[in-house]
């Protein structure tokens, strides 16, 4: 197996907005750097090449002012007061267990609330530019702005920049394996080239920012069971995240950090070929699977706040798929088309059972559906389509919370939905300083972990957060690499 002659400062496993952020950081700091990446250079960057990078802030120099309320909120299900105790007491201070535990540490999510605004304005000096965009959200409960140009500026300005530093940028090269000192530290990385041939790649530092495992079939059915047939990644960037990263610093002792369960969903059009083809206009319809029959509440909060759930619900159905049905009413809605992503058009018909004959529901009990809902719509108050209204049903199962009206102005409309996956929230355990954390919690000299790879998510999406996690860990990796490699520290 070839081995490379030199000693590489840092090797950066991954071309998405974590492993372009890292590779520009430390070509900056003086590091030398190897960069690989499995996709094509037309196809490098991963989930960051098709989002529109919505970044939960106020301003390009401000977080959102519930940034680090909304990961508490979700820092697991059911979760021990007792771990709740010794992490308010500090990380440093906590009990090995505490500091392997698979919830996010409040050091780390403070780091990180901390450490975005200079992540932004390092972004800026590059000429990227930040602020309020046009979004597909009707409704939010929080404040976002967007990157212009989105996902794809970021990665291609950062690889432009890398490239200017003389960075070594690998394509279709995967990484197979780390390479394990006698100490135990991370000594770099084995991988396999454009000719399928293996090679070792020794490194001081290694830094996996190689993506989630929603393009492996195999790890989703494992962590999330046969629903995961029912699932595909929002973006083609996604079918290249094959969880290799993860697996290798788990087999390395790593502990796991984030839901290996979940993932963070979109509703998408299966019949669309658009990248992230959202479709989130069901919040002023109802929801029916295959059966023709609701199946939960379509708007218990503002859009934002539960698609990730309503998706992931979405796929447990029948095959996978409900479909939304809505009428002309939707006209009143100022700007509605904008919360449908496809270029595929609705499906429409000038009556209900029209419309479920073109769907191929069963129209007995798509109509009586329509019916029960429509007979449990409010009597009274105000639709107000862009803020909470409180127009609940009453005496049907389930429930719709808000913007309930009844369906009964034809044409009739429906687009079929099925759950997409941005990307899986399973991870391995991070320092605030993005080093991995080992079972024991002790972190694994020479190894560090950023983005998709680094678990910090549970239950409900913190959203808007994905991409800054990727460039602020990404940069925070790089820099403590090269801090330790000025003091002589590292795992070769």
């Amino acid at each position: 197996m070839p081995v490379a002659s030199n000693v590489v400062d840092l090797l950066i496993v991954g071309s998405g907005i974590a492993g372009m952020s890292a590779t520009v950081t430390a070509r900056q700091a003086g590091l030398s750097t190897i960069t690989l990446e499995r996709s094509t250079e037309e196809e490098f960057g991963g989930g960051t090449r098709w989002t529109e990078a919505y970044l939960r802030m106020k301003n390009d120099s401000e977080v959102s002012d519930d940034f680090t309320e909304v990961f508490a909120a979700n820092a697991g299900a059911n979760l021990d007061p007792n771990v709740v105790d010794e992490a308010a007491n500090g990380y440093a201070g906590c009990p090995a267990w505490v500091k392997a535990h698979p919830f996010p540490d409040p050091d780390l999510i403070h780091r990180f609330a901390e450490r975005v605004p200079p992540t932004i304005a390092w972004l800026k000096s590059f000429g990227l530019t930040f602020g309020p965009q046009p979004i597909y959200l009707l409704t939010q409960n929080t404040t976002r702005i967007a990157a212009r140009g989105g996902g794809l500026a970021l990665i291609e300005r950062l690889r432009a920049e890398a490239i200017k530093l003389g960075a070594d940028l690998r394509y279709r090269t995967t990484a197979t394996g780390l390479i394990r000192n006698a100490d135990g530290s991370i000594g770099g990385i084995v991988a396999t080239g454009p000719d399928g041939r293996m090679m070792r790649l020794p490194a001081r530092s290694t830094l996996m920012a190689c993506g989630g495992y929603q393009g492996n079939s195999e790890m989703m059915a494992r962590y999330l069971g046969p629903v995961a047939a029912n699932i595909r990644p929002v973006a083609r960037g996604g079918y290249y995240n094959r969880g290799e990263g993860i697996r290798m610093m788990l087999d390395a002792g790593a502990a796991p950090a984030g839901d290996f369960g979940s993932y963070h969903a979109e509703p998408v059009d299966p019949r669309s070929r658009q990248p992230e083809a959202v479709i989130h206009i069901w919040p002023y319809g109802i929801l029916v699977n295959k059966l023709g029959r609701r199946f939960l509440d379509e708007a218990p909060r503002t859009v934002d706040a539960c698609y990730d759930p309503v998706s992931r619900a979405i796929a447990y159905q029948p095959d996978g798929i409900c479909w939304v049905i809505f009428d002309a009413q939707v006209e009143e809605i100022e700007g509605w088309r904008r919360a449908i992503r496809s270029e595929v058009a609705a499906f429409e018909a000038p009556t209900l059972q029209g419309l479920a004959e073109l769907l191929g529901l069963p129209g007995d009990a798509m109509s009586k559906t329509v019916e029960d809902f429509n007979a449990a719509c409010p009597k009274h108050g105000v639709f107000k389509p862009f803020e909470i209204d409180h127009l609940a049903t009453s005496s049907v199962e389930p429930k719709k919370s808000n913007w309930s009206r009844p369906i009964v102005k034809a044409p009739f409309r429906a687009y079929p939905i099925i759950a997409a996956n941005c990307f899986t929230f399973g991870g391995v355990k991070v320092s605030a300083d993005a080093e991995v954390i080992d079972g024991d919690g002790k972190s694994i000299p020479g190894l560090y972990a950023a983005g998709e790879t680094m678990g910090i998510y549970h239950q409900v999406y913190a959203g808007s957060t994905s991409v800054l996690r990727g460039a602020t860990f990404g940069r925070i990796a790089a820099q403590h690499a090269a801090l330790e490699a000025r003091t002589g520290i590292g795992g070769a």
